[in-house]
């Protein structure tokens, strides 16, 4: 699975009809809402995308549009962990409910939360690193079958031993994706499903302009490839079976 989101929605009720019914908003006041979101950040007009190539951009981008009752950004600086959403952003969605969709296909990782008049009502973050590290609130519907067990994750490589979770994070994340926004980026489309291809955007460069953060991740990315282990190589064996190159004990 290559699925990656980052997603914040406010909304006055569903917002799926109003994805549905998404057209091109005006520059201007998307301009200024995405101002309002980064204080202190340099924001500069980047062109225009949309929400199936761009719910994932990269460092110091925002692609952003205003929907019938509601705001969508895409943008990685306002997805974390949900029980530390930033006080600014509980009172930007006062009286309104906020949405919030994170996943990542590089580390299987999940982040999905509901806040309901500033109330957060249900939060879920969990990785196969991590494990779950946030479970607040009642399970949602879609989530039930993957609690109970009944989609477990096969494992493919030789020695690669059990998955730590009862159930893949991607797969259960385009559940909620589909349940919140309408729409997903793998697996099969609904007749009702949102194209993300007819969801126009603004794009944005959002720019720290002390440079502190670009600093912070690149010392971040430094110690991850310090961490890291040698990639690891498989070849298949007649019989369809794996094994991995470099193991002389391995039947060729």
């Amino acid at each position: 699975m290559g699925a990656k989101t980052a997603l914040l929605a406010f909304t006055d009720g569903d917002l799926r009809p109003a994805m549905r019914g998404a057209v091109q908003a005006d520059p201007v006041e998307v301009l200024e809402l995405v101002r309002e979101f980064h204080p202190d950040y340099e924001v500069t007009p980047i062109g225009d995308g949309s929400l199936d190539d761009h719910c994932f951009p990269e460092d110091d981008v925002t692609y952003a549009t205003v929907l019938a009752g509601a705001e969508l950004f895409c943008d990685q600086r306002l997805v974390g962990l949900p029980s530390e959403l930033p006080e600014r952003l509980l009172r930007a969605g006062a009286g309104r409910r906020i949405l919030m969709h994170a996943m990542h296909s590089m580390s299987d990782a999940l982040t999905f939360a509901v806040w309901e008049d500033g109330e957060l009502v249900r939060s879920l973050s969990v990785s196969p690193d991590s494990g779950v590290v946030e479970n607040i609130g009642q399970p949602y519907e879609f989530e039930l079958p993957y609690w109970a067990g009944e989609h477990p994750v096969e494992t493919t490589f030789p020695g690669q031993g059990a998955y730590p979770l009862d159930f893949h994070p991607l797969v259960l994340g385009e559940e909620a994706l589909r349940a919140f926004f309408g729409f997903n980026l793998e697996g099969w489309r609904e007749p009702d499903d949102v194209d993300p291809v007819e969801v126009p955007l603004h794009g944005f460069r959002v720019a720290d302009p002390t440079g502190r953060e670009q600093a912070e991740r690149e010392a971040r990315m430094e110690e991850l490839l310090r961490r890291m282990r040698p990639p690891r190589r498989y070849s298949m064996n007649p019989d369809g079976s794996l094994r991995e190159i470099g193991d002389a004990t391995a039947m060729p």
